[in-house]
């Protein structure tokens, strides 16, 4: 009796806000050994990262991705265990990287290059390398070093601060010698954010409902103004920053979360980014294969010596995938969003 792949698949395009009914559980069988071909694996996952990039996929819009198709297993990264392999690079055991899916089970052709990847467990926990050592640390590697490059005594301000990139880019930051200020929805976030991660402040953006009260926090948190801004929210938070930009400032794009329901988020002061003559710069982090090495040696290292502090949340089983998914748009994680398949 074959063993059986239980997978989630994107069954409808949103319409607006994301729903449960946007997904569909099904079923496959999972092939045996016999049944592979030349180069190829069978991987159990143990974890799902869940991540913000996928609401933009499951939209038919214009983006840096082509969308997700339909009827297709949600996009994902995955680690996990191979149990199966016709490749003579992998054995059974080994422990990989991959993006494998919304589902417990991949197939990988492992010639394809990039497709899979070994990892090491010794000083690395397996979930890390879904967060603070896989994409999203990189992710944050990248903005904060590649575009925002802080000089020591900087100040550097980050939005979703407690969660897997954000959490990055502050520890980064303060190991570089800034200033760090946070900003992360709720008391608890932002104590996490300040007693656990070592930023300087950080803003409890629900406590402040309008702009003004939103603006007087961030100036009292920075008496310097602000150097480097990574972003990861837009909306008032974007703008409240962009008032207190030094001349010269830098700002990463690395996502808008504020608007991933396709609402546009107008500026409300672009004229800032030429009087403080800023560089605003988007990025997609998969386009810098050439910075992998150097952020996952400095992650790496963080992580194995208790210097990177990373929190996860981590929901049951992968009928769970679509309940987390659509409370980490809406901010209910706590650092990175992960999903136990074992």
């Amino acid at each position: 009796m074959s063993t059986l792949n239980r997978q989630i698949l994107l069954a409808s395009r949103p319409q607006g806000e994301a729903t449960a009914d946007n997904f569909k559980l099904v079923e496959t069988p999972v092939p045996s050994q016999a049944e592979l071909s030349d180069g190829q694996l069978v991987v159990k996952h143990h974890y799902l990262s869940l991540d913000p990039y996928m609401r933009g996929r499951m939209n038919e819009s214009k983006s840096y991705a082509e969308p997700q198709p339909l009827n297709t297993v949600m996009i994902g990264g995955t680690v996990g265990e191979v149990i199966a392999s016709k490749h003579p690079k992998f054995a059974v055991g080994d422990q990989v990287l991959g993006m494998g899916g919304w589902q417990e089970y991949a197939v990988v052709d492992a010639n394809v290059r990039g497709a899979i990847h070994k990892v090491d467990t010794t000083h690395i926990p397996l979930s890390a390398y879904l967060g603070s050592v896989g994409m999203p640390g990189v992710t944050g590697w990248y903005g904060l070093v590649k575009i925002i490059n802080p000089k020591a005594g900087e100040t550097v301000a980050v939005s979703a601060a407690s969660g897997a990139v954000g959490s990055v880019v502050g520890q980064l930051a303060k190991a570089r010698g800034c200033r760090v200020v946070g900003f992360a929805g709720g008391a608890d976030k932002c104590r996490y954010v300040v007693d656990e991660l070592g930023f300087d402040a950080c803003i409890d953006y629900k406590a402040h409902p309008d702009s003004r009260s939103l603006y007087k926090a961030l100036k009292e948190a920075t008496p310097d103004g602000i150097d480097g801004y990574f972003e990861n929210v837009g909306g008032a938070i974007l703008d409240a920053v962009m008032a207190r930009m030094n001349a010269f400032g830098r700002i990463a794009m690395c996502g808008m979360i504020a608007g991933y329901d396709g609402q546009p988020m107008p500026l409300a002061n672009p004229a800032m980014i030429l009087v403080s003559r800023l560089k605003v710069e988007g990025f997609i982090v998969s386009e810098h294969p050439e910075v992998w090495p150097d952020a996952m040696k400095e992650l790496g290292a963080m992580v194995a010596t208790g210097k990177m502090k990373f929190r996860e949340s981590v929901a049951q089983g992968i009928a769970s995938a679509p309940e987390a998914f659509l409370g980490l748009l809406k901010g209910k994680n706590f650092g990175k969003q992960l999903v136990k398949l074992v």
